[in-house]
């Protein structure tokens, strides 16, 4: 949850104190946006914070193409799979 008092900041304040943001940030690995003119532009983070979030945004990915191939089976959009071999070497050219 967005704490509205700590973790929205004007870009002016943080570059006057970016040292403070930066063990801020290390400490509570909570991200926090920048604002210029009162509009959000930019959003900061701990190194450490960030790779967690690509990591789940990575297992998210590989779970949805799962679960669509399961959706495929269960719907019989699925060839066996001599068909889709041969299918992919027409389609390219590739000999046996």
């Amino acid at each position: 949850m967005l704490n509205i008092t700590s973790d929205i900041q004007s870009l002016t304040t943080f570059r006057r104190s970016s040292g403070d943001f930066m063990k801020l940030l290390r400490k509570t690995k909570r991200p926090v946006v920048l604002t210029v003119h009162g509009k959000a532009a930019a959003v900061v983070q701990d190194a450490e914070a960030y790779q967690r979030l690509l990591d789940i945004a990575a297992r998210a990915d590989a779970e949805e193409g799962i679960r669509q191939g399961l959706d495929d089976v269960a719907r019989g959009r699925t060839l066996p799979a001599r068909e889709a071999f041969d299918e992919i070497r027409r389609k390219h050219g590739i000999s046996r």
